[in-house]
This record gives C-alpha cells, structure tokens and sequence, in this order.
C-alpha cells in the first residue's frame, strides 16, 4: 500500500495526474517505448491485466486513430475512446482468447501486460501468483501475435524469473530484461520484453516448467 504522502512526492503519479493519465504506470510504457520502439502508428495492440487503463491510453496515443487497442482484465474499465474493453481472466487462457477472438480477426502486432497480483504479504505465494499472471499473458500472446510482432510483461524478481525469461527468449529474435525509471526503488518488478516473434513458433505454448 503506498501512503498518500508519499504519492505527494512522487513526480510521476503527479504528472499522471496532470497529463490526464490513469495511473502512474503509463509512464513505464512511454520509458519503454523510448528506448524499443515496441508499438508503432496503425498497430494492433492488446493491453493484458489492463486495469485502470493507464498503459492503455498510452497504447490508443501511440497507435493512433488507424490503430486497435483493447484492453482485458477482470475488472471492468471505464471507457477509453477507440478502445474495446473486454472483462475476463487472462489465467483462465481459453476464455480469454475466445473473448478476443470474438472481437478481433486479424493478428496483433503486440501484447503488453503489467498485470500483478493483490499482494497478500506472504511474499513466495505473491511471486508465485506474479510468474502465473505473466506466463498466461505469454499464452495469450503466442495465440494472437504476427510474425515480428512484440510483447512486454511484468513479473516480480524471484525464483521463477529465469523460467519466464528464458520461455520469452525462446519464441522472439531479441529478447531484454528492463526495470523503468519509474519503477519504484522498493518494487520487485521487472519487464521482460519480447521483440520479433518466431512465425515458426506456431504450435501451442506449453506450460513454463519451475
């Protein structure tokens, strides 16, 4: 729980709130953007574990008018012009990917997730639950994206990071661990970002194995 103190001095969630952004996390996907060069003008994006729809509205600025972005999560997420909002559990992978079948027809050129879980305290069963959320949004990522397209996901720094790095590796060209300015000092979060998908990668994602 961040005290809202130190919200006072955090120079992020003060420009996000100035700039009209959901959530100080939006300025983790501009860090990103920055320096990969994930999501260009007239792309296909789809925003995992969405939810306030910081990341998303980002993803709406960069893709632009041609561009489609939609955002999923659990929770429902109040309406972003141009963006179709889809509430559904990206660990339940099946309905996930039937929900975003039914909206879209064509393949993505990326997929982000900051998805994390509600921290319990008990800090294996939260680094657990972290690798979970990032290993479906890799499930969910190898059903949609094209050939070259890109993926970005959180998870927290643990015992199950070098699985999901290496799952990452393995299907794209070029793949890096980065942690953005924004990030605050005491998070656990890093970003493994996926950039140039295998189109030879083509039979289903199986289970990471910890």
């Amino acid at each position: 729980m961040v005290r809202k103190a130190e919200l006072a001095r955090d120079r992020y969630y003060k420009m996000a709130k100035e700039r009209g952004y959901r959530a100080r996390s939006a300025y983790k996907l501009k860090d990103m953007e920055s320096r990969f060069r994930l999501i260009k003008p007239g792309d296909t994006v789809i925003d995992l574990g969405a939810a306030p729809g910081g990341w998303t509205q980002v993803a709406k600025e960069l893709a632009g008018d041609r561009g489609m972005v939609i955002s999923v999560d659990l929770q429902r997420i109040s309406g972003i012009e141009g963006v179709i909002a889809i509430e559904s559990d990206i660990t339940d992978h099946e309905a996930t990917i039937n929900a975003i079948s039914s909206v879209l027809t064509h393949a993505a050129d990326v997929v982000l997730s900051d998805a994390a879980p509600k921290l319990s305290g008990n800090r294996a069963y939260d680094h657990y639950r972290s690798f979970v959320l990032s290993n479906s949004a890799l499930h969910i990522a190898k059903a949609f994206l094209k050939p070259g397209g890109n993926f970005v996901a959180k998870i927290f720094q643990s015992e199950y990071y070098n699985a999901f790095y290496n799952a990452v590796k393995a299907i794209f060209h070029d793949t890096r661990a980065y942690t953005p300015e924004s990030s605050r000092k005491r998070s656990a979060e890093v970003f493994v970002i996926g950039r140039g998908f295998k189109s030879q990668n083509n039979k289903p994602l199986k289970d990471v194995k910890v």
